[in-house]
């Protein structure tokens, strides 16, 4: 399917991020739909709210903790004695699904792994979120933020690797990471749910606000990286399906936000034909997800950030923008930026 290009004007747009144009508001009047729950998606809304957007909040999917609290747990005793010289984390929920174990045990996530344990991140998000709970990554793609491109930069040999993960997640990581020598244990950390999960077995992104000192973006323990906590989302109008199948069939959404696969098949089956709203995907395998069920992919968030993401709504609603358009920065200029 057709892949709307990004665009040199964009482009010189996102150049000049971070040049501040007071109360310049380059979304003002769009409506974006974004998909996350109310407690993940404050940073997002606020940023877009900054832009001149006015946010509506879709939740589609939820997360639960694992099932099999036995195998995860097992595996988090072995990854605490040192077992595993590598632990390979490829979500910010995965870091809360850690947290939660370490939190079961009073211990500190940076407590539980032994400093002998490297930590390989996919992303800066997830890095972010690792480090805010003091836990140092030792690799991470540089460039593609994805399992290909942790892969890449994996070392060559032997090693013993604990990859928690989603109930869904892909094989192409652990696949990747055997192909190079690694012997990976994989072990479900959380389950990917139609929203909204069980509340007894939900888990939360409000999960690291009571175990992370140091909350930044409207008080959310993760800067910059994935969209954990509600603080500024709680004003936010969330609509159903129905509600927000309505509001793009009556042309009155001009983006909506879709932050992996999974996200896309939602989006695909509940709402789509989409009509003039422009579809965003974070990351490559989104978009590709998104363009295999006949979606048009106007752009794509090249990182996971607010800052990223309202940029690429930016290039998705106005693919010529004009030559003075820029961006406001984030509400605190020290948080950093990262995908997933």
């Amino acid at each position: 399917m057709e892949r709307r290009d990004e665009g040199p004007a964009a482009g010189r747009a996102m150049a000049r991020h971070g040049q501040r144009l007071p109360g310049h508001r380059p979304l003002e009047g769009q409506r974006v739909l974004v998909t996350r729950s109310p407690d993940r998606a404050g940073p997002l809304t606020a940023q877009l709210r900054q832009a001149g957007a006015e946010p509506l909040l879709l939740p589609l999917k939820d997360f639960e903790r694992a099932r099999d609290q036995a195998a995860l747990g097992d595996a988090f005793e072995a990854l605490g004695a040192g077992r595993y010289q590598w632990l390979v984390v490829s979500s910010v929920t995965t870091v809360l699904a850690l947290q939660d174990q370490a939190a079961a045990r009073r211990a500190s996530l940076n407590e539980w792994i032994p400093e002998s344990t490297c930590v390989a991140a996919v992303g800066p998000a997830t890095r972010r979120a690792l480090e805010a709970a003091g836990i140092s990554v030792h690799v991470m793609p540089p460039h593609e933020h994805s399992a290909a491109g942790l892969v890449r930069e994996w070392p060559e040999g032997h090693a013993l690797v604990l990859l928690p993960q989603a109930d869904i997640a892909a094989p192409a990581l652990a696949a990747g990471l055997s192909a190079k020598g690694a012997e990976v244990q994989t072990v479900v950390a959380y389950h990917a749910v139609d929203y909204p999960a069980d509340p007894d077995r939900r888990l939360a992104a409000a999960t690291a606000d009571q175990a992370l000192p140091g909350k930044e973006l409207s008080g959310q323990a993760f800067p910059g990286g994935g969209f954990s906590g509600a603080a500024d989302a709680g004003a936010v109008r969330t609509l159903t399906p129905a509600e927000a199948k309505a509001a793009i069939t009556d042309g009155g959404i001009a983006a909506v936000v879709a932050a992996s696969p999974s996200a896309a098949r939602r989006i695909s089956a509940a709402l789509s034909p989409l009509g003039v709203c422009r579809f965003v995907a974070i990351g490559k395998a989104t978009a590709a997800a998104a363009e295999t069920l006949g979606l048009t992919v106007a752009a794509t968030a090249r990182e996971a950030t607010p800052e990223e993401l309202v940029a690429a709504v930016l290039r998705a609603v106005q693919p010529v923008a004009p030559e003075n358009t820029d961006l406001p920065e984030s509400p605190d200029d020290s948080s950093a930026s990262g995908p997933q």
